[in-house]
């Protein structure tokens, strides 16, 4: 364990200054690149953001946003994640993320639960994903997704190893993050529920190790892998609890159902994919390859990446028209409590297209 443990300790996180850590790692700039692939020259100029079909958001309380976001510093501080760039991780906002996301609570208790999950959750991409596509070590990135996963859902180890095991998760920063997260959500979800974000987690894990695989390779993947890939590299952990959030639960049974899950899937894609075609109209492809979906839709098919940026919104436009009559339609069924929760699903959307709409992380100029 404890050369893992040192491996993990020196990893340098890079803050996001919008939510680009979980499930928005294709959004990064990176110094791959891939023989003709193309890229806008620097000062290429975008044309308008395309139409990007979505809900309003719901709620827009900036106090409690702050007050959110200023306990999740604390939290941040104690367990140790972004250390030496804390004031960076407070003008991310995450608070306001939280605020916006999840309009059917004004406590800031739940909302924070949800916070420390997400946050440690985009420390997984923003230490150990990140020094794996910069080339050190990218061996390692396996199991050190296969250590934050243990963090949420520990061993059970003989004795003998026991000790060293607990040591080198309370150790890394990261891994006792998402430990702590965990435990703490539990004064606000069930066991269902916690074990339902693990499941979600689990697959984020798969998919930042696909990625990290074509950035060590310096290759984009055909469309329909990215597409694949990016339904688990998405918001999926976070939109996951918004009925533990909203102090309600979604059975199991229900969760699972192939009809429920295919309108969850197509609600998480689409809201990736929003920060996929706001994150490439700001950077313009101006400062290297970038893993999103405009990026591999100009490879594939050898148009613009203003072209591409319009296919792309039409691929969320379409996810979201379909989530939006599948949510009619199981509405239908007269359940009031997945009524609500394709309600969250819907709001979430709202409050995660205003977030991208207000940042300065893509509207600055």
């Amino acid at each position: 364990m404890a050369p893992l443990q040192d491996t993990a300790r020196s990893a340098r996180p890079t803050i996001p200054t919008g939510p680009t850590g979980l499930g928005t790692s294709a959004a990064r700039i990176t110094d791959l690149r891939s023989k003709g692939s193309p890229a806008a020259g620097a000062g290429t100029r975008r044309s308008p953001l395309p139409d990007l079909y979505c809900p309003p958001h719901l709620r827009d309380d900036p106090a409690l946003g702050e007050e959110v976001n200023e306990r999740l510093f604390r939290w941040a501080e104690q367990v140790g994640i972004y250390a030496g760039q804390m004031e960076k991780f407070r003008k991310a906002n995450y608070g306001r993320l939280l605020m916006l996301t999840h309009p059917d609570t004004d406590d800031p208790d739940r909302l924070l639960a949800a916070a420390r999950c997400m946050a440690a959750e985009f420390a997984v991409d923003d230490y150990f994903c990140e020094e794996a596509s910069a080339g050190d070590h990218p061996e390692r990135l396996g199991p050190q997704l296969m250590l934050a996963q243990s963090a949420i859902d520990p061993a059970q180890l003989p004795l003998g190893a026991r000790e060293s095991y607990e040591r080198a998760l309370r150790g890394q920063p990261v891994w006792n993050a998402l430990r702590r997260s965990v435990d703490d959500l539990a004064e606000y979800a069930s066991g269902s529920q916690i074990n339902r974000l693990r499941q979600e987690i689990a697959g984020l894990f798969l998919g930042m190790d696909a990625e990290a695989g074509w950035r060590i390779g310096g290759s984009l993947p055909p469309v329909w892998e990215y597409l694949a890939n990016r339904q688990m590299n998405s918001f999926l952990p976070c939109m996951a609890l918004v009925d533990a959030v909203g102090g309600y639960e979604l059975p199991a049974n229900v969760y699972g159902r192939p009809d429920v899950r295919r309108a969850t899937l197509q609600a998480a894609l689409a809201s990736v994919l929003l920060n996929d075609v706001y994150s490439m109209h700001k950077e313009g492809g101006a400062q290297g390859v970038e893993y999103n979906l405009p990026t591999v839709i100009a490879a594939e098919d050898n148009c613009s990446l203003d072209d591409a940026i319009r296919r792309s919104a039409d691929i969320h436009n379409e996810l979201v028209h379909s989530f939006e009559a599948a949510a009619a339609e199981l509405a239908l069924t007269g359940d009031p409590v997945l009524t609500r929760y394709l309600g969250a699903l819907w709001a979430w959307l709202g409050g995660n297209k205003e977030w991208h709409a207000s940042s300065p992380r893509y509207n600055q100029s």
